[in-house]
Protein backbone atom coordinates (compact mmCIF):
# COMPACT_ATOMS: atom_id res chain seq x y z
CA UNK A 1 0.00 0.00 0.00
CA UNK A 2 1.32 3.36 -1.08
CA UNK A 3 1.13 6.19 1.67
CA UNK A 4 1.41 9.68 1.20
CA UNK A 5 1.19 12.31 4.47
CA UNK A 6 1.00 16.20 3.61
CA UNK A 7 1.06 18.97 5.80
CA UNK A 8 -0.92 21.88 4.69
CA UNK A 9 -0.81 25.74 5.80
CA UNK A 10 1.66 24.55 8.43
CA UNK A 11 5.36 25.83 9.33
CA UNK A 12 7.67 23.39 10.23
CA UNK A 13 8.06 19.61 10.11
CA UNK A 14 5.95 17.66 12.40
CA UNK A 15 7.99 14.09 12.53
CA UNK A 16 5.85 12.41 15.17
CA UNK A 17 2.58 13.48 13.44
CA UNK A 18 3.84 11.86 10.33
CA UNK A 19 4.51 8.18 12.45
CA UNK A 20 1.85 8.56 13.88
CA UNK A 21 -0.81 8.76 10.40
CA UNK A 22 1.30 6.30 8.92
CA UNK A 23 1.00 3.89 11.68
CA UNK A 24 -3.19 4.63 10.96
CA UNK A 25 -2.87 4.13 7.50
CA UNK A 26 -1.24 0.83 7.91
CA UNK A 27 -3.83 -0.93 10.60
CA UNK A 28 -6.29 -0.38 7.68
CA UNK A 29 -4.96 -3.03 5.92
CA UNK A 30 -6.03 -5.52 8.37
CA UNK A 31 -9.50 -4.66 7.43
CA UNK A 32 -9.78 -4.95 3.92
CA UNK A 33 -6.85 -6.22 1.60
CA UNK A 34 -7.77 -4.65 -1.63
CA UNK A 35 -6.34 -1.03 -0.11
CA UNK A 36 -4.47 0.51 -2.82
CA UNK A 37 -2.62 3.35 -1.72
CA UNK A 38 -3.98 6.14 1.50
CA UNK A 39 -3.56 9.87 1.62
CA UNK A 40 -3.33 11.55 4.86
CA UNK A 41 -4.17 15.46 4.97
CA UNK A 42 -3.32 17.47 8.04
CA UNK A 43 -5.21 20.85 7.49
CA UNK A 44 -4.74 23.92 10.19
CA UNK A 45 -7.20 25.80 9.42
CA UNK A 46 -9.53 27.52 12.46
CA UNK A 47 -9.45 24.32 13.66
CA UNK A 48 -7.39 21.23 13.27
CA UNK A 49 -8.44 18.90 10.80
CA UNK A 50 -7.34 15.31 9.53
CA UNK A 51 -8.53 14.20 6.06
CA UNK A 52 -7.73 10.33 4.87
CA UNK A 53 -8.51 9.21 1.46
CA UNK A 54 -8.19 5.39 0.67
CA UNK A 55 -8.15 3.91 -2.48
CA UNK A 56 -9.68 0.42 -2.45
CA UNK A 57 -10.38 -1.89 -5.20
CA UNK A 58 -11.85 0.95 -7.34
CA UNK A 59 -13.69 3.18 -4.60
CA UNK A 60 -12.33 6.11 -2.77
CA UNK A 61 -13.56 6.72 0.79
CA UNK A 62 -12.81 9.93 3.04
CA UNK A 63 -13.24 10.22 6.17
CA UNK A 64 -12.12 13.83 7.36
CA UNK A 65 -12.59 15.14 11.28
CA UNK A 66 -11.25 18.56 13.25
CA UNK A 67 -10.69 19.25 17.09
CA UNK A 68 -8.57 21.70 18.98
CA UNK A 69 -5.77 18.87 18.46
CA UNK A 70 -3.79 17.32 15.50
CA UNK A 71 -3.45 13.94 17.84
CA UNK A 72 -7.27 13.78 18.40
CA UNK A 73 -8.46 14.69 15.05
CA UNK A 74 -6.16 11.44 13.93
CA UNK A 75 -7.53 9.33 15.87
CA UNK A 76 -11.25 10.48 15.27
CA UNK A 77 -10.63 10.34 11.26
CA UNK A 78 -8.55 6.90 11.84
CA UNK A 79 -12.18 5.19 14.27
CA UNK A 80 -13.90 7.13 10.74
CA UNK A 81 -12.31 5.35 8.04
CA UNK A 82 -12.13 2.44 9.69
CA UNK A 83 -16.09 1.88 10.23
CA UNK A 84 -16.23 3.11 6.35
CA UNK A 85 -13.70 0.17 5.48
CA UNK A 86 -15.93 -2.56 7.27
CA UNK A 87 -18.96 -1.40 5.85
CA UNK A 88 -17.81 -1.24 2.39
CA UNK A 89 -16.25 -5.03 3.20
CA UNK A 90 -19.49 -5.89 4.18
CA UNK A 91 -21.68 -4.80 0.93
CA UNK A 92 -18.90 -5.90 -0.90
CA UNK A 93 -19.23 -9.48 0.66
CA UNK A 94 -23.18 -9.79 0.21
CA UNK A 95 -22.80 -9.45 -3.15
Amino acid sequence: MKTNVTFRHFNGHHPDLQEMAIEAANRFSKFHDSIISANIDFLKENEKTVQFTVNVAGTTLVAKDSSDELKKSLALAEDKMIRQIKKFKEKKSEH
